[in-house]
């Protein structure tokens, strides 16, 4: 994990290892910041959608329980909504570095679309 002190908070930026296992072990809320095209096409199973076009840092959960950890597709926008989130007022956040670029490269486990049927599917399930 790479830890940044910035001007209103510290922004983390973790590998993909470190979310995956902080989605096992129910750690994080893991908030994907793609459109919801993208989203419904193939997403990490478990990552709550909310479009960085429509990123209301008011209406997220508290991070009293459980951390926030944006991600995107490439890193770009979850490290743009993040900052966003610190100009909130917030005063730490974490973004996954590569996005889901890098987890699909990784060959982590996430939900994609069948395009035979249309249906979800697992993908990479170990």
């Amino acid at each position: 994990m790479k830890t940044d002190k910035l001007d209103n908070g510290t922004l983390e930026t973790w590998t993909i290892d470190e979310v995956e296992q902080a989605v096992k072990d129910e750690k994080i809320v893991l908030i994907d910041v793609r459109t919801p095209a993208e989203y419904m096409m193939e997403h990490i199973e478990g990552a709550l959608l909310m479009p960085m076009s429509f990123f209301k840092p008011g209406a997220l959960p508290t991070q009293d329980g459980k951390q926030i950890v944006f991600h995107c597709g490439s890193g770009v926008r979850s490290e743009k909504v993040a900052k966003g989130f610190l100009e909130a007022g917030n005063d730490k956040v974490a973004h996954m570095e590569g996005g889901f670029g890098a987890w699909k490269k990784a060959e982590k486990c996430y939900v994609g679309t069948d395009m035979a049927t249309g249906a979800p599917k697992r993908f990479n399930n170990k």
